[in-house]
């Protein structure tokens, strides 16, 4: 779901491939000067048992953005279910084969950033210790052992326009927290 003061010139769901839209997983709206797209990426499994599809859907997913991007700039956002550096979560030698911190998810999400798109949050923010997701177990969230999994990237042109971004960890609620930005 996408809330918004402005109205979008369009709305459209998925991708356009129908082996990755049959999930409900993106939700793209264009405005005047950049598009917006939501995403929920899908995770890995316990087992790693969809870490093959993980990998196809990454690859498709970069493809679509960059095809939008040729339009306008891009900012997309959402749940990517991967903690992309070692920075990115309380405790990474313990989970380095584990879904979200595998070797193949990391490289998904750096092929979005070799491909231009840029990590807001770390524009601002160089240090450990920020997070947006907690287990609920074992009061992971009382004690900040958690994972940033939840990201906003924009294409490299709305860099300029990139004031401010942020993680909200004082909202409770759920077992992620908002993240958001800023553009002028």
């Amino acid at each position: 779901v996408i809330f918004t003061k402005t109205r979008p010139r369009g709305v459209s769901r998925g991708i356009g491939q129908s082996q990755h839209d049959g999930e409900g997983r993106v939700l793209t709206v264009e405005y005047a000067d950049f598009f917006l797209v939501n995403v929920y990426v899908p995770n890995s499994q316990r087992e790693l048992t969809r870490l093959e599809y993980r990998q196809q859907w990454d690859r498709a997913f970069l493809r679509y953005l960059k095809k939008l991007e040729r339009q306008k700039p891009v900012v997309f956002c959402g749940d990517l279910n991967v903690a992309h550096t070692e920075i990115d979560l309380a405790n990474p030698k313990t989970n380095v084969r584990n879904h979200g911190f595998t070797p193949e998810e990391r490289a998904g999400f750096s092929a979005f950033v070799k491909a231009g798109f840029i990590d807001t949050f770390r524009e601002f923010e160089k240090g450990g210790g920020h997070y947006t997701w907690w287990s609920p177990m074992a009061g992971a969230r009382a004690r900040n052992v958690g994972w940033r999994i939840d990201y906003f990237l924009i294409s490299t042109a709305l860099r300029p326009r990139l004031k401010h971004a942020f993680i909200r960890p004082d909202v409770s609620g759920s077992d992620h927290c908002p993240v958001g930005i800023e553009l002028a």
